[in-house]
């Protein structure tokens, strides 16, 4: 299935709430450093309930060893600067979903290693400026399920 990277997030409830997502979509979900919380506060327990045991985490030092991690896979930044929408990409089961902090979005550097067709956005209405990452992680995560049959799920 998926996996989700959260660079360098900053709201415990929505790393909470994504681990939960990964656990129910059998998505890996990967934490890129720093956080804006630590692992174990309970805000991020709340929001994910008991699902953290459900759930494949993995926290990285930083974007260079996530990648390493990573392989080489293909791997979509998704983002209000995007240039494609999320609905309009064929997704596999191995893709890579990766979401920005969410006052500040991924930064330059990092988007700047993905082509330009694999910056997606999710399309608001105009005057909009973002939505919550947990909820733009779920949108494009079910997408990228349900484009593969919902495998391994009802």
């Amino acid at each position: 299935m998926i996996d989700i990277v959260l660079y360098e997030p900053e709201i415990a409830p929505n790393t909470g709430n994504v681990i939960r997502l990964a656990a129910n979509s059998g998505a890996r979900l990967h934490l890129v450093r720093p956080l804006g919380y630590t692992l174990n506060d309970r805000t991020l327990a709340r929001a994910g309930l008991d699902y953290h045991e459900h759930a494949s985490l993995q926290v990285h030092d930083d974007w260079a060893a996530c990648v390493r991690a990573l392989g080489p896979r293909r791997m979509y930044a998704v983002t209000t600067r995007g240039t494609a929408r999320y609905d309009t990409v064929r997704y596999s089961e191995n893709d890579v979903l990766v979401f920005g902090p969410e006052t500040r979005g991924l930064p330059e550097p990092v988007l700047e290693t993905f082509p330009a067709a694999q910056r997606l956005r999710l399309p608001m209405r105009e005057h909009s400026r973002s939505l919550n990452l947990a909820n733009a992680v779920a949108i494009v995560v079910y997408e990228a399920w349900r484009q593969n049959g919902f495998a391994a799920g009802a």
